[in-house]
């Protein structure tokens, strides 16, 4: 079907859909990590378990062990597979703007008023969301397909101020590889490049050793 034949909701419920998420038998896993930022280098551990609560071990500096948790949870966050009526059935939606790429444009209204999605072969490009009192808008460049679903690999991502649309920190542009670790596709790379008032911040983050714990 073609998205002239379809609601804005139905639309946005495939992308949505497309999704990968991780299945209800998720063991959870270990994992070796290292995290480089300009010339320091931090190595420790992480645990992540079936209902997806995580911990960092191993990381004496807690602003790297703060660092190293938030960037998993994030990825974390994304793998919890919830129906779309859990996340979305209190939203209304209707359509925007079709983009000279193709993409389409989401409006949403009711609970989630003035946030607004791209959405393109089945995947959602771009987030414009309203959260924790800022605006984050996120544009996806490319995809990966695992077959169940897909994972972004490369997008950036900004902040703006809701109410005067000043932009908060830096952009920063994300690369994200995935390795197959039994059924599942697992973060086991990510670099993070953050431009502000002309400087740029190199982050790196290898997870390996990648280890599915034995389910319960």
């Amino acid at each position: 079907m073609t998205a002239t034949t379809l609601t804005a909701e139905d639309l946005f419920r495939e992308a949505y859909e497309n999704r990968y998420t991780w299945d209800k038998e998720f063991p959870g896993y270990t994992v070796d990590v290292v995290y480089r930022i300009s010339d320091q280098t931090f190595q420790g551990q992480a645990h992540v378990d079936a209902d997806l609560k995580l911990e960092v071990l191993g990381v004496e500096d807690e602003e790297a062990k703060q660092v190293i948790h938030s960037q998993l949870l994030e990825m974390t966050i994304h793998r919890v597979r919830r129906s779309f009526t859990e996340t979305h059935g209190k939203n209304i939606f209707s359509y925007g703007q079709t983009k000279e790429d193709g993409a389409v444009e989401i409006l949403m209204g009711g609970k989630a008023a003035g946030d607004k999605y791209e959405v393109k072969n089945q995947e959602v490009t771009m987030v414009h969301r309203h959260i924790h009192g800022v605006v984050v808008t996120i544009h996806t460049f490319n995809s990966h397909n695992t077959g169940e679903g897909y994972l972004s690999h490369q997008y950036d991502s900004v902040y703006h101020d809701p109410k005067t649309g000043e932009q908060q920190g830096g952009k920063s542009r994300f690369t994200d590889e995935y390795e197959q670790v039994g059924n599942y596709f697992i973060l086991c790379r990510r670099m993070i490049e953050t431009e502000f008032e002309g400087q740029l911040e190199r982050q790196e983050f290898c997870f390996e050793n990648i280890k599915l714990l034995e389910a319960v």
